[in-house]
């Protein structure tokens, strides 16, 4: 079984975000802590975005770091038992695909000019709280300096830190609990069908990301039980992913045991990661052990 491949110990971090999504730090920064962590393989997966592919390979060649092409996409999936059949938000890992594959090329390019468009709308939302609040609104000019700190894929975690800069708020978390959670816009819709489209049919492969996140986007939003998990993939995503991610920060020790067990009874990859956005570091936090590079056909 795969649980008990080599224990030869290596650093793989296969989830990592930047600047050019909603990461804190840029490429540079990234490839020169990753060194300094000794991160044998690591993987950037910007949410929407694959600007930053071909500078971040060229920048682990640079460190000696392998390095996977990676991407996070954002799907809507409903399931017609779980949730009253409403569609919920999950995201998927794509790997090794082909960067210049101009149907995903094209798919991004829309989805990150929605970005821009949802932006708009969630800081219309917030002006609404802001006048029942006695604030001041949001102008235009505000949404130009928050467009000025984005390097890629346009998100909340931009508006966050310009209200924290700004003084609106002291923090992320507040940022959240106060506005964007309550005023929130939903993202383009993308189907489970169409990201492992345009995934696969740029030669890459597509993994489940963080499927039992207590906090994040995953499958925690329609059932806690880790078996309705899994019937779930079974039913309606075998069709369409590779694998599912294994280790991540905030899957317990025995959620990544029953998802690998799964993996190894449905024939599935694995993968996992940090899902660093540099606040804190915890890149090469998670122990991801040396037979997941094998998996990506990597002979590390």
């Amino acid at each position: 079984m795969w649980a008990q491949a080599s224990s030869n110990k290596m650093k793989i971090d296969l989830h990592v975000h930047s600047k050019c999504s909603d990461g804190r730090m840029t490429l540079e920064e990234i490839f020169a802590e990753a060194s300094r962590r000794d991160i044998d393989l690591i993987s950037i997966t910007d949410h929407d975005s694959i600007d930053c592919q071909e500078p971040a390979k060229i920048l682990a060649d640079r460190y000696g770091i392998h390095y996977l092409y990676g991407l996070e996409l954002n799907i809507s999936f409903a399931h017609p038992q779980y949730g009253n059949s409403k569609p919920i938000s999950l995201d998927l890992l794509g790997y090794q695909y082909d960067i210049h594959y101009q149907p995903l090329v094209q798919e991004l390019i829309q989805l990150r000019d929605f970005r821009k468009v949802r932006a708009e709308r969630i800081l219309e939302k917030i002006n609404q709280e802001f006048v029942s609040e006695g604030l001041k609104e949001f102008t235009p000019k505000d949404l130009e300096e928050i467009q000025s700190t984005v390097d890629g894929a346009f998100g909340r975690p931009h508006i966050a830190s310009y209200m924290v800069k700004t003084g609106i708020v002291k923090n992320i978390r507040e940022a959240f609990d106060r506005y964007l959670v309550r005023c929130n816009v939903p993202k383009m819709p993308l189907s489970l069908s169409k990201a492992s489209e345009l995934v696969k049919g740029a030669g890459g492969k597509l993994i489940l990301a963080h499927p039992a996140d207590p906090n994040g986007t995953s499958l925690i939003s329609l059932t806690t039980s880790i078996h309705e998990q899994q019937e779930i993939i079974k039913e309606t995503m075998l069709l369409y992913i590779d694998g599912v991610e294994c280790w991540h920060t905030r899957h317990e020790p025995n959620v990544t045991a029953a998802y690998l067990s799964f993996a190894d009874e449905m024939g599935l990859m694995v993968s996992g990661g940090s899902d660093c956005h540099q606040s804190p570091i915890i890149m090469g936090t998670v122990d991801v052990p040396k037979y997941v590079a094998k998996r990506f056909g990597l002979d590390i």
